[in-house]
């Protein structure tokens, strides 16, 4: 893939590496921690350059405490439109449990969210149109994820999903979601904030029931994961 945007494959492996190495952790990635566990076939040193021109490019940051570097909301935006990989197909354990709310849209509604919740570590939300209603659920399981434990986090992702609630109509009007598409931070007005991202698509409910489905949680989110979480429930509600 290499020379996208003033990238080499060689910054675009560390970058790739950084990235995911910062959602497992969601700590600052150092250039030591990427050769040990990467074995990229170069020095500490060499790595450490990479990432001070990935820094200068604008994909990297460095928290003042900390020697690691951190993805900016434009590594984040690489890393989805070049190297995310779709084809994963995700199973749901109690899919069976599941079915048999479907006749109870509410019912249904809540197992759904519940199950996307604990396996996305977001906030799950679904929208119907024809009933101009809001669901959400996963709030116990977004506040675990490290980011929440500053207060000014808290309160800016709870003015978030109420922005979110606010302008739902207004972003349907605006956007095509028959395919999952994903915001990260300011891209769009309705995150209100540039420390979250929300991947969000149109989905056929039992009896025909149409809405939309919503992973709102950090930029820090798990992408590859939460994209394939939706894609495998909408094939499975076809």
């Amino acid at each position: 893939m290499g020379l996208y945007m003033g990238i080499t494959e060689r910054q675009e492996k560390i970058l790739n590496n950084l990235i995911q190495d910062y959602i497992e952790t969601a700590k600052p990635i150092g250039s030591v921690l990427l050769e040990k566990k990467h074995k990229l076939g170069i020095c500490a040193a060499t790595i450490r350059n990479e990432m001070q021109q990935l820094t200068g490019l604008g994909y990297l940051e460095q928290p003042h405490t900390s020697a690691g570097r951190t993805p900016t909301n434009k590594a984040y935006r690489f890393f989805i439109d070049n190297l995310l990989d779709l084809e994963k197909e995700l199973f749901f354990n109690d899919w069976e449990e599941i079915k048999k709310e479907s006749r109870d849209i509410f019912g249904f509604t809540e197992k759904i969210t519940k199950t996307l919740a604990l396996a996305s570590s977001t906030l799950t939300l679904i929208y119907f149109f024809e009933k101009d209603f809001l669901w959400k659920n996963g709030w116990r399981e977004v506040f675990q994820n490290p980011e929440f434990k500053e207060i000014d986090f808290v309160d800016d992702f709870i003015k978030t999903v109420e922005n979110f609630e606010q302008h739902i109509k207004d972003l349907i009007g605006q956007e095509d979601f028959s395919r999952a598409r994903i915001f990260i931070g300011k891209e769009k007005s309705i995150l209100n904030s540039g420390d979250f991202s929300l991947l969000i698509s149109q989905v056929i409910f039992p009896d025909k029931e149409r809405g939309l489905l919503a992973l709102l949680g950090p930029r820090r989110m798990d992408y590859n994961k939460n994209i394939n979480l939706i894609n495998s429930l909408k094939k499975i509600l076809q």
